[in-house]
């Protein structure tokens, strides 16, 4: 079974006949064109002559008075046949009689068809007689008075006229050649880069391509984005224009694209990810992009979105749930331990150490959490501090509420600042621990202002080092090796991620100090509810309590 020719074949061999018949009509009409010009300006210089003929005076004389054929008539036609390149010159009377003829052994004979122009009237046509084809002349021969006396017949051969045309018809001919070859040669070029372009894909293999990529950009459930290699979306489905806020028109420059700036500077720049965690928005969004090549040729860039936020807000809540898990673990295990330390002291009589055990427990930062005046009013907060206590403790390390703290409304947003406010402390006692200050301690003070939420964490650590200070909050920076870095914990980049989104500031306050090591601060409007103020408040500015 003969393969059918490729799809580039096809189209090259197409356009080639359709240029065939192009010029081929083209060089046949323009033959056709000259072929009636020709014989028309000959058709014209026969009745020209003809004229010429028909108003010599002795021609008319001569034929009106019936003279004998041939003789001065013969004589002065074939003069003229001569001079002219006449293919003949006829000269007849009303009754059809030759006067003149280029063969003479005709003059004196009727004519094989009959005159006329006994009416008066020229006439030019065309004719086959008994010398050939000829463009053919006939005129009235007029006597003195102005009566018709006879007609004069001239003819030149078509032959005559067609080679006439043959240099034209030749450079036209050579014409259309040349316009052959160069649209060949064109057409050629074309199907090249048309090959070039499809990547030497069939008709057939294109069309199960883009099924094939249908399929895949709307069957599933990632966002795609794709770029040429000049910097222009080509691909942006539907699950893309949710997760960047609305639809990108395909052939859209990059520039003009309006694309949220972390999907900007990774098509821009090309870069290959995989795996990357970025904040679009309200989104936390991983993205994972590749160049797409065949072969040596660059085809563009592919970047793909998969939306986490929902797995990162259950992960977080988890996160909080353990915390307060483990809160309660630690605060059950330091109450058995004070319980044991009491019962201890009242066993062996000593009351009064008891007594100074109670007072001391009494004041301490969290004894009075569940009561209305804590500074920590926030349940998920003070969890988190409990927690953190409790785990520092086991390092060695004394976390400590800062005695400026006060946070009289509840969080908002509780899974996000539990998640940035967890990193920063899991930081200070990780510094804390390997730092060479002892005792080592680490800070945590929190404040209300409004509705914006202000956090201060300090450690004793040995802080940060000058040349990592650019690089604290850059993705994938840790000053841990990798087997020591834990499987938790989102990490300073996307702590502040998580602060960005809430149109708030994540920033390293002091790399280190004479006293203390590393201060980070947190700033985030509407990280707290709005409340409004109690009845004391109202009070006091009104001047006083009623």
């Amino acid at each position: 079974m003969l393969r059918a020719p490729r799809m580039a074949t096809q189209a090259l061999l197409a356009q080639v006949a359709v240029l065939i018949v192009v010029l081929g009509a083209g060089l046949a009409i323009t033959v056709g064109l000259l072929r009636h010009s020709s014989e028309s300006q000959y058709e014209q210089r026969a009745l020209a002559v003809a004229r010429t003929v028909a108003e010599d005076p002795v021609v008319a004389r001569r034929v009106g008075a019936g003279s004998d054929p041939g003789g001065e008539v013969e004589r002065i036609a074939q003069a003229v046949r001569r001079r002219t390149g006449m293919l003949f010159v006829v000269v007849t009377d009303r009754h059809g009689i030759r006067y003149a003829h280029p063969d003479p052994a005709e003059v004196g004979k009727e004519v094989s068809t009959s005159p006329t122009a006994l009416d008066g009237r020229d006439s030019v046509s065309v004719q086959r007689g008994t010398l050939g084809v000829s463009a053919r002349a006939k005129v009235p021969l007029r006597s003195a008075d102005g009566a018709v006396v006879g007609e004069v017949s001239t003819g030149v051969r078509v032959g005559t006229a067609l080679e006439a045309a043959a240099p034209l018809i030749r450079d036209q001919a050579v014409l259309s050649t040349g316009a052959l070859l160069l649209g060949v040669g064109v057409t050629a070029l074309l199907t090249r880069r048309l090959k070039r372009q499809t990547h030497g894909l069939e008709p057939a293999e294109l069309t199960e391509l883009l099924r094939e990529q249908q399929a895949v950009l709307h069957g599933v459930g990632d966002g795609v984005i794709a770029v040429d290699p000049l910097s222009r979306i080509t691909v942006c489905n539907e699950e893309a224009a949710r997760l960047l806020g609305g639809p990108v028109p395909p052939g859209s420059s990059l520039p003009d694209a309006d694309l949220p700036p972390p999907v900007q500077r990774v098509l821009a720049e090309r870069q290959e990810l995989r795996q990357s965690v970025a904040v679009v928005g309200s989104r936390m969004l991983v993205m994972t992009s590749q160049s797409v090549r065949r072969g040596e040729q660059d085809l563009g860039h592919v970047l793909t979105l998969r939306d986490r936020t929902e797995l990162d807000e259950l992960e977080r809540e988890r996160s909080a749930l353990r915390a307060l898990s483990d809160a309660l673990r630690a605060q059950a295990h330091e109450y058995t331990n004070r319980l044991h330390t009491l019962s201890g002291m009242l066993a062996v009589g000593h009351v009064p150490d008891a007594q100074a055990y109670l007072r001391e427990l009494a004041a301490a930062p969290l004894a009075t959490e569940g009561r209305d005046g804590a500074r920590l009013a926030d349940p998920y907060l003070r969890g988190l501090l409990a927690a953190k206590t409790a785990t520092a403790s086991e390092r060695g390390v004394e976390l400590r509420l800062d005695a400026d703290s006060n946070l009289p409304g509840r969080l908002t947003e509780p899974l996000d600042v539990v998640s940035v406010v967890g990193n920063l402390l899991d930081n200070a006692v990780r510094a804390a621990a390997s730092g060479r200050r002892r005792p080592a301690w680490a800070e945590l003070g929190v404040l209300a202002e409004g509705d914006t939420l202000h956090v201060a964490v300090a450690d004793s650590g040995d802080g940060v080092r000058d040349e990592d200070v650019e690089r604290l909050f850059q993705r994938g920076f840790t000053t841990r090796s990798a087997e020591k870095r834990p499987s938790h914990g989102i990490g300073l980049f996307l702590a502040r991620q998580l602060v960005v989104k809430h149109g708030g500031e994540l920033r390293l306050g002091q790399a280190g100090g004479a006293e203390h090591g590393a201060v980070f601060l947190v700033s985030m409007p509407g990280a707290l509810e709005r409340r409004s103020r109690t009845k004391t408040e109202r009070q006091t500015n009104h001047g006083g309590v009623q």
